[in-house]
């Protein structure tokens, strides 16, 4: 959900590219403990960023990174990078600099790494995630948070992040654009009453097979320059595939599809504008009505029901790209707010109010302030790791309440099933 009135320097980015191109893995296996803890720094305090993970997305931020020392000044130095495929990470790491590791866990050990990007496959956010932190490491993760089978490992970051001194933000880098901040400071006054339903969703073309997601080497083994079980981690133990090692995002153990890659862009600002926290009751449907090689649903589409009374509808195919009323950017569909007394969406450099039926308020159009800006979203990241403020614009405990009721979604789908949540017990039930 991409309202883009980007920076000059973001322009150099295709954020459609990265949004299609494969993130890339790191490796597995003990946690390496460390007494390290995070410290608030002056303004002026050079951060060492260590990428997780080399792939297609990570260059966007390598980029970001990049600019943001040479071009704004900002005191912030690429000092390692890490993936599982070595010939991936040798390449990203060209011009930029830093120490190549294939193990994650010695780059978390690395003294001069102040801060993570994690740019991995989705199975491995949250298990990173929650070694960089309790390494003492700000951490900075793509979207989705986990995968979708992981409620239980999202639920455990999201307590870690809670308890560490250090900064976590996710990679939805759409909440850098003030829209979302502007409407729920309309809500919040009450001008569209009570609110009782909203829209979202992402319409796009694409598979993810060789157009979107290429494989790099087809003659590729596992061994020293390509580590298989780092890439596996838990999910089930199969023999080495060339083609579900780089085309991950088409496989069920590794991706959720338009679920969750892609809806977390377009939840998260509607959460965020309603002040919404755990969903009461979700159902989906959908399933592969395009791409019938691939194990993940080209197509879904979700109804959340929330206990303050109201439900948002988030759809979205891959099939096709056109994002209906109001959709704009890479296929993103800009969100409809509606309450008692009329409706919030968003028209061009404008968000409008549109009265409902027998409300005595009039129509009115809000200029919006500024639109999405990777490198901002960047450099706010940087400025909180020096700060010790908590509160980035993308936030955990957001994308928990996000990815819950996503993985909610998926779960009832692939069972046939309506998913409810226990807030008692903080779970999921089918």
């Amino acid at each position: 959900m991409t309202r883009t009135r980007m920076s000059v320097h973001e322009s150099r980015f295709d954020r459609r590219q990265f949004l299609r191109e494969a993130g890339s893995v790191a490796t597995a296996g003990m946690v390496i403990a460390s007494s390290r803890t995070s410290v608030v720094r002056g303004a002026n305090d050079r951060l060492g960023i260590g990428f997780i993970g080399c792939g297609g997305r990570s260059g966007a931020h390598f980029q970001a990174v990049h600019w943001l020392k040479t071009q704004a000044n900002e005191p912030v130095e690429i000092v390692a990078a890490c993936d599982a495929y070595r010939p991936r990470l040798n390449k990203r790491i060209e011009g930029y600099g830093g120490k190549a590791y294939m193990d994650y866990h010695e780059l978390l050990a690395d003294p001069n790494v102040d801060a993570v990007c994690i740019a991995t496959p989705d199975h491995l956010h949250g298990y990173q995630a929650i070694d960089a932190l309790k390494a003492g490491k700000h951490v900075y993760c793509e979207k989705p948070v986990t995968h979708w089978r992981q409620f239980d490992l999202t639920k455990k970051l999201a307590r870690v992040a809670r308890e560490s001194k250090c900064v976590m933000q996710l990679g939805t880098q759409g909440m850098s654009d003030s829209a979302w901040h502007q409407m729920r400071k309309l809500v919040e006054e009450g001008l569209i009453g009570k609110p009782i339903h909203a829209e979202c969703g992402y319409f796009r073309v694409g598979d993810w097979g060789e157009r979107g997601m290429p494989i790099d080497d087809p003659n590729a083994q596992p061994g020293p320059d390509l580590n298989w079980e780092a890439f596996l981690g838990d999910s089930p133990k199969k023999p080495f595939d060339v083609s579900r090692f780089f085309r991950w995002r088409m496989h069920e153990d590794y991706a959720g599809g338009p679920s969750t890659d892609l809806f977390p862009h377009s939840l998260t600002p509607v959460l965020y504008i309603l002040g919404l926290t755990m969903p009461s009751t979700v159902v989906a449907t959908g399933g592969m009505f395009r791409y019938r090689e691939r194990e993940i649903p080209d197509t879904f589409n979700t109804l959340i029901d929330y206990p303050e009374g109201l439900t948002i509808a988030v759809l979205g195919t891959q099939g096709n790209d056109h994002p209906g009323t109001g959709g704009r950017g890479a296929g993103g569909r800009i969100p409809v707010i509606r309450g008692w007394d009329g409706t919030l969406t968003v028209q061009g450099k404008e968000i409008i109010f549109v009265p409902a039926a027998g409300s005595n308020k009039k129509a009115q159009r809000f200029a919006i302030e500024h639109g999405e800006d990777f490198t901002g979203f960047w450099r706010d990241f940087l400025n909180c790791c020096r700060s010790g403020k908590r509160q980035t614009q993308s936030p955990m405990d957001l994308a928990y309440y996000v990815q819950t009721a996503l993985q909610m979604g998926m779960l009832g789908l692939r069972q046939g099933k309506v998913a409810r949540f226990d807030r008692e017990n903080e779970r999921i039930v089918m």
